[in-house]
């Protein structure tokens, strides 16, 4: 009788759950302002302030941050199943602590790699679990719209960051002042998930019920090492998103580090690089608030393909744009931001489609776990080929890389939304 009461208090959907759902579009701002405090200025640090030559040696914090954030989005569903939502997203907060700190009083470089380790298993954690919260909060008719308000609020406060502190920067100097904005996320991210968040297992386990009982029950028992094949290669549409997410962040990875350097070789001033910085995921963030939910509507294909390449052509715009015409590079951009705003909250979608409820929180970590060692792919592979071949030729080789992903999507996934 008990468990009765308990389900129909329980409503799955947006408007029914909307004071939570903003609580965590709150917290996942606070954790894109994490990530944005790096995106201008650290790779800076290590060019201006520690001397660095080699590309591959300056991208290595966006490697380490990368490695360590994708072995946590791997356990962190599985965990958090275990131990419960809001658990998993506080211990997130509690190492994301210490890194604004590390990066504010880092003596040398191996500092800030330590400060990027503990922000991937802050990344890893908290925001998989704003991810995953916001989706059995919904249920499974709104998905698109609640990956693009969650997407869109940790990336819109990336762009915000990184323009910010670039001016900071460009008017103050490097320390200390970009630094107080990373204090002030972790302190308020750590707080509002510790005392204003609720777990949220309680809605996945009535969804569980429901798929019960609408016989939805194949594959519900699967186990870890069966989905970790199932999202990896063995299902072509899961494998499709995870490749084609793998390449998302490789070209994100890239934007992060590698044209910040592309951009100070060619004597930009530190504000103009942080302008530009912010439009990738500035105009991604925005437009995801339209693509998730038309997503819903109109499928979850017909966004990522195009949207791979278009985040290809960006690249070559900026590529083959006149060194002293900033507006080519703005250009540049701005496409690159709207390809990754096409592909972003769909490929998330696509993976919550495919996958049952009682494993999607482990298949998204999968997913999550492809789609972040793109970071270590950009960061040590394409900083290499910099190294080796000039970074003009290394970034030709990404936007080379994101066609031939489009194409595997186009290819080997099916459509995941059931459309009238």
């Amino acid at each position: 009788m008990s468990d009765k009461k308990d389900d129909a208090s329980i409503r799955l959907g947006l408007r029914q759950n909307i004071g939570q759902f903003a609580i965590l579009v709150a917290v996942n701002a606070f954790v894109g302002g994490m990530v944005g405090l790096e995106q201008t200025v650290v790779p800076l640090l290590g060019k201006d302030e520690f001397g660095i030559e080699s590309n591959a040696i300056i991208l290595s914090f966006i490697a380490s941050f990368g490695v360590v954030k994708a072995f946590l989005n791997l356990y962190a569903g599985a965990l958090s199943d275990k131990w419960g939502r809001k658990k998993v997203l506080v211990l997130g907060w509690l190492f994301g602590l210490p890194v604004p700190f590390l990066l504010l009083y880092a003596t040398d470089w191996s500092w800030v790699i330590l400060a990027n380790i503990l922000l991937g298993i802050n990344q890893g954690l908290a925001w998989s679990m704003t991810v995953n919260m916001k989706i059995d909060l919904v249920g499974k008719e709104r998905r698109g719209l609640a990956l693009g308000l969650n997407e869109f609020a940790g990336y819109i406060s990336v762009a915000v960051v990184a323009f910010v502190t670039g001016y900071v920067a460009s008017a103050y100097g490097m320390k200390p002042y970009p630094f107080y904005f990373g204090i002030a996320f972790a302190v308020f991210g750590t707080a509002v998930s510790w005392l204003a968040v609720k777990d949220t297992k309680k809605f996945t386990d009535l969804e569980v019920k429901q798929a019960i009982e609408n016989k939805d029950t194949a594959n519900a028992n699967s186990t870890f090492r069966q989905v970790f094949i199932q999202t990896s290669w063995k299902n072509k549409t899961l494998f499709s998103a995870s490749q084609a997410g793998l390449v998302n962040n490789l070209v994100f990875g890239v934007s992060w580090g590698l044209l910040t350097l592309y951009f100070a070789s060619f004597g930009t001033s530190v504000n103009d690089i942080g302008f530009l910085k912010a439009l990738h995921p500035g105009i991604w963030g925005i437009l995801q608030l339209a693509t998730g939910p038309l997503s819903d509507r109109t499928g979850r294909k017909v966004f990522i393909y195009p949207g791979m390449i278009l985040q290809a052509v960006g690249i070559w715009i900026v590529l083959f744009s006149d060194s002293t015409a900033l507006y080519g590079w703005i250009a540049g951009m701005s496409v690159l931001g709207i390809g990754t705003a096409l592909v972003y909250p769909t490929l998330l979608a696509a993976i919550s489609d495919v996958a049952h409820p009682r494993w999607r929180a482990t298949s998204l970590g999968v997913y999550r776990f492809w789609r972040d060692l793109g970071f270590v792919a950009g960061a040590i592979g394409i900083g290499f080929l910099a190294d080796v071949f000039g970074m003009q030729n290394a970034l030709h080789s990404v936007a080379g890389i994101a066609v031939v992903s489009g194409i595997l999507v186009f290819v080997a996934m099916r459509e995941t939304v059931s459309r009238p």
